[in-house]
């Protein structure tokens, strides 16, 4: 195989030797199930509760997706407005920072009793948690923009609109799908934490359940599908990141090969 194939190939190898010495270790040592359930038992439970995992994955995608859609509209424009003025940087900065600091586990009970025990608490906690990485790539984008260039460009005749939609739009795309990438992670552990709180449904509210009835394979199972679904938006992210922003990367990646 050449060194393509291989690298293609790897994280597949990687994900297989890790079962399999998960299952080595589970079974060498007789590990107690409820400590931690061997791979093979969390398999067994995913065939055997598969309509539960599959409606409970459902509801965790969507309220996922919704906080996010949610955090890439209003992270977007706020990450503009911040950048568009150095008074306007400096002085919402330290107010994200403090909101940001602040654990969203301590903002859900706020949030159900505002709106309940459901889905809107899931969804605006995973817009909470996701949303400031978008903004500051944005604001950073925008800010990384020459004072030269600047010059030049007014000199020209360009005004402040002008260098922000020809020239600062395009400069932080980079940073924009690489804040993507970080903040649909981020939005799946918003949700579950909502979930494991205060829900009726979804993954999170599942593995309480599991866990309250000591079926610990299937809260595993919860946990690999979680998982699962974090890596499967991040590498579409990343295929639109090389599909919209290749040309940022172009250089740095023949440059490694």
């Amino acid at each position: 195989m050449n060194t393509n194939t291989i690298e293609r190939l790897s994280p597949w190898l990687f994900t297989v030797a890790m079962f399999l010495i998960w299952e080595l270790v589970c079974r060498g040592f007789k590990v107690d199930p409820f400590i931690l359930p061997a791979p093979s038992q969390i398999f067994m439970a995913m065939g055997q509760y598969w309509w539960p995992l599959a409606k409970n994955s459902f509801v965790t995608l969507w309220t996922t997706l919704a906080g996010f859609a949610l955090a890439v509209v209003f992270g977007i424009v706020l990450g503009l407005v911040v950048g568009w003025s150095r008074t306007i940087y400096r002085g919402l900065y330290p107010v994200m920072i403090g909101f940001n600091s602040v654990p969203k586990v301590a903002v859900v009970p706020i949030l159900v009793i505002w709106f309940g025990i459901g889905e809107i608490p899931a969804i605006l906690t995973a817009f909470l948690i996701s949303f400031f990485p978008i903004v500051v790539n944005v604001a950073t984008g925008l800010s990384t923009i020459e004072p030269e260039l600047e010059d030049v460009l007014r000199a020209l005749g360009a005004k402040k609109l002008d260098i922000m939609l020809k020239i600062g739009i395009p400069r932080t795309q980079p940073y924009l799908f690489g804040a993507l990438k970080v903040a649909i992670t981020l939005a799946f552990v918003g949700t579950v934490v909502s979930e494991t709180i205060a829900a009726n449904a979804g993954l999170g509210f599942l593995m309480v359940q599991a866990g309250s009835n000591f079926q610990m394979p299937l809260v595993f199972a919860g946990l690999l599908l979680l998982a699962a679904e974090g890596i499967i938006m991040y590498v579409i992210f990343a295929y639109i990141e090389s599909y919209f922003v290749g040309w940022a990367f172009r250089s740095s990646m023949s440059a490694a090969a």
